[in-house]
């Protein structure tokens, strides 16, 4: 039997009246991988920050190696041997630094090195990190600024193997590597689990999950709902368990095929990517997924006028759509919601009321004068129709919640009619609640228009989607109705593995 490195017990965690853990108790063996999944609100970040030293927990207890451990700062966290890589490359590395001083930065901000840095020991030991990590081909004295994001990732994982650790925590570290590059990382991983380090797995891909797990949790609403291992997981059982039911158990009504509203034909989206062509009729919501870096971005920049496609011809209502900018894709009512609310789309300085209409301002009103009555009226129309929380729609957008503010974000498009919406990732960082409550609008207003919705994780997809189509190497490679679903195939596209992922609706027998 393993010995166990971390033990947790009955913790507890609310921000407010909004209880996230609900006494959850989870132990982690020793020479283990055990994958945690759990969607968007589950409360998996949360965790990840009590046992990283971010959050102190409100109730419960955590022993390492069977003493009790509560970190008050990350950096006692990592001293006491519980190390974290987050999904954020920023958040691994500092690319103004070489890679030596990225990969032992710790050590030297606890002046391991005395005062003056010998700046030969400190190359020598970062050359012995890299090592470690299968990195000898990366010149320790070049700045990170100079490297691609999978080599930032393996600096940002090598910097962690540098504690020696006895838990280490991977969240989502396969989401900037390629396939190479993530079985180099797989098989660090097998040699950690060889000197007794506990790996928390954190993922939504389930390739990875079935490579390296010896054990699947499952979390859901703040608590465990789930522990799969044995000779045979049960990944379907976990899945399951993660979203309460199966998969692919939705109350979706898909409406008619209406008449094609956006229509691609024989696009190229990179001069080396395979030629698609793809229809988005009117009703329809139609979910883009794929890997990280499939072109599911490029292909919502080129509808919004952000770039243009290398090849191939895209209409609007059967008339010619080649928009110069995002503006005159607004013009022509082709609206895009962006994944990253903070830097693309909140204007801090501005009311939640301001914020939802702040595109469409020449609708309220002539000249400089806004009528704010009707501005407010809008607002507060959306506020009621997205549950979002707030004291009016007069408070300032820096008051609300991310989940609130996203809210407010998708607020601002679908309260205006447009013939194609574009939502990137409109799930990100809200709760199962809240998701809830955005898909539901969203299919409410989907009339009269094609609405075009690009997510990661394959759960949001099944939740909303009338057709569910998979990108791969820039181009369209598979597609499904979302009726009677064959999740192995969905996957099996997304991943790219040969099985099932020939380009074609695919319904289970």
């Amino acid at each position: 039997m393993s010995t166990l490195s971390c033990r947790i017990s009955a913790i507890d965690k609310a921000f407010g009246e909004n209880r996230v853990l609900c006494k959850l108790s989870l132990d982690l063996p020793a020479g283990t991988v055990t994958a945690l999944m759990g969607a968007n609100g589950a409360g998996k970040s949360t965790l990840v920050k009590i046992l990283s030293g971010v959050h102190a927990r409100d109730g419960g207890s955590i022993e390492l190696l069977g003493a009790p451990f509560a970190p008050a700062t990350p950096s006692q966290a990592i001293r006491a041997g519980v190390v974290t890589v987050h999904q954020n490359i920023n958040d691994g590395v500092i690319p103004d630094l070489d890679v030596a001083s990225n990969l032992m930065i710790d050590q030297l901000a606890e002046r391991q090195y005395g005062f003056m840095i010998k700046r030969a020991r400190l190359l020598a030991e970062a050359r012995r990190v890299a090592a470690r990590m299968g990195l000898d081909d990366i010149d320790v004295r070049t700045p990170v600024s100079e490297l691609g994001v999978a080599d930032r990732q393996l600096i940002a994982i090598a910097r962690a193997m540098a504690h020696e650790p006895k838990l280490l925590i991977l969240d989502e570290p396969t989401s900037s590597l390629s396939a190479a590059e993530a079985e180099r990382l797989f098989a660090l991983i097998e040699t950690l689990k060889a000197h007794g380090v506990a790996i928390l797995y954190i993922s939504h891909r389930m390739s990875d999950i079935r490579r390296i797990a010896d054990r699947v949790v499952s979390m859901r609403d703040g608590e465990i709902s789930g522990v799969f291992e044995g000779p045979e997981i049960d990944y379907e059982g976990a899945v399951q368990a993660m979203l309460g039911h199966r998969m692919t158990e939705v109350d979706i009504t898909i409406p008619p095929a209406g008449q094609p509203v956006v229509g691609l034909r024989d696009v190229r989206l990179k001069a080396d990517s395979p030629a698609f062509s793809l229809d988005l009729g009117d009703k329809e919501i139609v979910v883009v997924t794929g890997l990280l870096g499939s072109g599911k971005t490029a292909l919502a920049q080129a509808l919004f006028g952000m770039a243009s496609p290398y090849a191939g011809t895209i209409t609007l209502d059967g008339k010619p759509f080649a928009p110069k900018s995002p503006g005159d894709a607004v013009r022509r009512g082709v609206f895009m919601s962006p994944k990253d609310r903070a830097s693309n789309a909140v204007i801090q300085d501005f009311d939640l009321a301001r914020n939802m209409t702040v595109p469409f301002l020449s609708r309220y009103g002539r000249l400089a004068f806004i009528d704010r009555r009707k501005e407010r009226r809008t607002a507060q129309d959306m506020i009621d129709a997205l549950s979002i929380v707030c004291q009016s729609e007069a408070d300032g957008i820096g008051t609300l919640s991310g989940g609130n503010q996203q809210k407010v974000m998708l607020g601002r498009w679908l309260a205006q009619p447009s013939r194609l919406l574009i939502l990137d990732e409109p799930f990100q960082g809200v709760d199962i609640r809240a998701r809830r409550d955005i898909g539901r609008k969203i299919r409410e207003t989907a009339r009269d228009r094609a609405t075009l919705v690009l997510v990661a994780e394959l759960d949001e997809a099944f939740e909303i989607a009338d057709r569910i189509v998979v990108f791969h190497d820039h181009a369209a490679a598979a597609e499904f109705r979302n009726e009677n679903i064959d999740v192995n195939a969905v996957l099996a596209a997304v991943t790219g593995s040969p099985a099932d992922a020939r380009g074609k609706s695919r319904q289970a027998a």
